[in-house]
């Protein structure tokens, strides 16, 4: 059982996109690092995914911002499964393309020995720190925790309880007549006796995700180390695939997205984590430790701004315990800037950031203040599973991996049947249909260069972000296991 866990594990990291697309990073072409880290070295130089294998011209091409080339895997490159991908650079709003990603095949051993397989990539020039860093460690940090538990996952059938304990083993607790105590021999039970377990029985599908979340916060915990020593700009949002043992586990701190595609039929495998989305958590924070709010934010949510003219008076208001509205009398402290200001892509917190999950970003302050938004902002992820070996699959039924940079225009309906429509005309033998899937959807969200600026069919605003797309089969990988 253990070769097939070893073979049967491929991890995809896409979409890690710096949050400096923000207004509140600085951008320069050493790619957003700030003043004060310009004499440190890089962590990792810029370059685009090793797999598009660009050469030195190639690589200048792609930062093109005028042309936005779209850059997409050659004829004969692969990758496992046989996926697709495609990206292009954005329309202006920084220097490089801060999207990055990795996919690569890896192989899970016990910590005592050699990983196989598990080749880095390496890249040429400059660029955006955090992003970088991450899609180059990330995934290696999952496969390394499920190392840990690999002793589990080589033959789960006969895997031996997993519980909460006391002094390492489970808590046993005996009643007789009446009394409460602990058995002096847990194996002697009288038939007047009844004997409690206090223990909580683990499934592995929750170990392999508490694994997948504790690599976050570790990559989060070594971006913040780290930027002693290296030029580590601003902070990303993550979104990683990892497949292992017949499960797909998605994991997403931040605004990208993915879905499913079976029989035409949409299952989004994300939420994107917004101030909007996240307003209760945040909120609740703000409550309890409002030093954090620096004496300038309220952390309760208005309508709209409340003027110096309207205390003593009612306004609607929520807080962090509340889904509804209700009416409250303002006082001085509703002066205060809300934490959470403004609605749907316009909404920041603290007025500087809209997405509340990523990596990174702990030096970020509000403008002007040393008030920090790093406390507000959780590297933890929500990871969801789908269990590939219950569905059955065929050539068309796919994962779509974007940033944010897709679906800032493009609907999960739009993106299942524009990938669906490509797919039903191409020649299902040919071993690129899924990287032209994604090249076709990513030109879609892009759009055409005209006078008033990248413009969709219908010329509504294409986007002008940058966007990374990978389009993975889901019948692929029985094959590769």
């Amino acid at each position: 059982m253990i070769s097939k866990v070893k073979n049967a594990m491929s991890t995809l990291v896409g979409g890690m996109m710096p949050h400096g697309h923000h207004h509140h990073h600085n951008h320069h072409p050493c790619g957003g690092q700030t003043c004060g880290q310009d004499s440190m070295p890089p962590r990792f130089p810029y370059g685009r995914p090793d797999f598009l294998d660009l050469t030195p011209e190639l690589l200048q091409y792609s930062t093109e911002h005028a042309s936005r080339p779209v850059l997409a895997l050659k004829r004969g490159s692969r990758l496992p499964w046989g996926t697709g991908y495609a990206e292009v650079i954005n329309a202006g709003k920084s220097m490089l393309n801060e999207d990055q990603a990795s996919c690569e095949k890896l192989f899970v051993r016990k910590p005592s020995s050699k990983h196989r397989n598990s080749t880095l990539l390496e890249d040429s020039g400059d660029g955006p720190g955090a992003a970088i860093m991450a899609s180059k460690l990330l995934h290696r940090l999952i496969r390394d925790g499920l190392g840990e538990i690999c002793h589990l996952l080589e033959n789960p059938g006969h895997a031996p309880p997993i519980c909460l304990a006391k002094n390492g083993s489970p808590y046993q607790v005996e009643v007789k007549k009446g009394a409460t105590q602990e058995p002096e021999d847990p194996e002697a039970i009288s038939d007047c006796s009844i004997r409690f377990h206090m223990e909580k029985v683990v499934s592995l599908e929750s170990l392999v995700m508490g694994v997948i979340e504790t690599a976050f916060k570790q990559m989060d915990d070594l971006i913040e180390k780290e930027k002693t020593s290296y030029a580590i700009s601003g902070g990303c949002c993550a979104l990683a695939a990892i497949h292992l043992m017949g499960k797909l586990y998605v994991a997403n701190a931040g605004d990208s997205r993915a879905i499913i595609i079976r029989n035409n039929e949409v299952i989004p495998m994300t939420n994107e984590f917004t101030p909007e989305s996240e307003r209760q958590r945040l909120q609740y924070l703000g409550f309890l430790r409002p030093e954090l709010l620096g004496n300038e934010f309220t952390h309760i949510e208005f309508p709209r701004r409340i003027q110096h003219s309207e205390l003593g008076k009612k306004m609607l208001y929520r807080d962090h315990t509340m889904t509804g509205w209700a009416y409250k009398t303002i006082v001085e402290d509703d002066l205060k800037f809300p934490l959470i200001y403004g609605e749907g892509k316009k909404a920041r917190v603290m007025a500087t950031i809209g997405v509340t999950r990523g990596l990174g970003d702990h030096d970020l302050k509000v403008y002007n203040s040393n008030i920090y938004i790093k406390p507000f902002l959780s590297c933890i992820p929500e990871v969801q599973v789908y269990n590939l070996d219950e569905n059955k699959h065929g050539p068309d039924d796919v994962m779509v991996m974007g940033t944010d940079g897709l679906w800032d225009v493009t609907t999960d309906r739009e993106v299942a049947d524009a990938v669906t429509a490509y797919l039903s005309c191409c020649d299902p033998s040919d071993p690129m249909r899924y990287t032209l899937a994604a090249q076709d959807l990513l030109m879609k969200s892009r759009g055409v260069l005209k006078e008033r600026g990248w413009r969709l069919p219908n010329d509504k605003l294409g986007s002008g972000d940058d966007i990374t797309v990978f389009v993975i089969p889901l019948a692929g990988h029985e094959s590769e296991t």
